[in-house]
């Protein structure tokens, strides 16, 4: 037998009988058209964001991008920092570390059977270390260091990232910090800007400039690991930013610089078992710094 055609039932049209009936209608219908164009309007926004996230159209979309490429690089901050960090070698005359060997009445016949020298408590030896610094002022030449590094020394000399060199004098130190004033003549070079130690947070990138075992100027990059840290250097050195940024010796006395290109830290210190970097680094904070750096010259100019 045959189906009988099904017929769908249509449902007719609503008719409206009453005026309240069309308004609420009406209102309705303004309501949905507005939240219609606020998501709209919502969705386009969302999109251009998003398109510039992912495909950045303008030079504007990365701090620092590589000259006629579509990639970020710190290059460009670099060519502007670097030429104010400087290399500094020392001359120095130190006394010899006693070394419990040396009263070793063994030990001492040993040297002496094969013509060698013994140290003698209180001699002195001559000794040559390398180590960073960076320009605070260069029409009067005042570069800042660390002052650990000048101890016993007989000359300084500092040699600019375009291979000039000068001999320097020390202006002052000052002991809390371990930070040192030195001068050399004018040069024309722009300055380093402090930033704002305070505001650092852990995560934020900073980058290490120094002369790492003498090689010549070096460039490391990192986070801070850590702010207010202290008890290192036997607590002297107050409280420090650690940072993974690779520090060696060498780099003491050189800048820690942010994105932004401001110093927030002096590299002082580090911490590993042979003397080199293992991710653990301390810088002494730029607000620190920069208050030494008056306390220095204040104490020159006698006030």
């Amino acid at each position: 037998m045959r189906e009988p055609d099904v017929v769908p039932r249509l449902s007719r049209p609503r008719k409206l009988h009453r005026p309240t009936d069309a308004i609420r209608s009406a209102g309705r219908l303004l309501v949905c058209l507005a939240l219609t164009g606020t998501l709209v309007g919502c969705a386009q926004t969302l999109s251009a964001l998003s398109g510039r996230a992912a495909a950045p159209s303008s030079r504007e979309a990365f701090l620092f991008r590589k000259p006629g490429a579509a990639y970020p690089s710190l290059a460009p901050l670099m060519r502007r920092v670097t030429p104010a960090v400087v290399n500094i070698a020392v001359d120095a005359v130190v006394r010899i570390e006693e070394n419990p060997l040396l009263s070793d009445p063994d030990f001492r016949r040993f040297m002496e059977r094969f013509g060698m020298e013994v140290p003698e408590e209180g001699d002195t030896e001559r000794r040559q270390s390398v180590g960073s610094g960076l320009i605070v002022d260069s029409e009067r030449g005042y570069v800042l260091t660390n002052k650990h590094l000048l101890e016993g020394a007989t000359a300084i000399e500092v040699t600019l990232k375009d291979r000039r060199s000068y001999r320097a004098r020390l202006l002052g130190s000052d002991e809390g910090t371990d930070l040192a004033v030195l001068q050399i003549p004018a040069v024309g070079i722009a300055p380093l800007a402090f930033g704002d130690s305070k505001t650092l947070e852990v995560g934020d990138f900073v980058i290490a400039v120094g002369n790492p075992f003498g090689l010549g100027q070096t460039v490391t990059s990192g986070i801070v690991s850590a702010v207010g840290r202290s008890g290192v250097g036997d607590a002297r050195l107050g409280e420090l930013v650690q940072t993974d940024a690779s520090i060696n010796p060498g780099n003491s006395g050189g800048p820690l610089i942010n994105l932004a290109g401001e110093v927030v830290g002096i590299n002082t210190a580090l911490m590993g078992p042979t003397g080199g970097n293992v991710g653990i680094g301390f810088a002494v904070p730029s607000n620190r710094a920069r208050a030494a750096l008056a306390r220095v010259l204040a104490r020159r100019r006698g006030g």
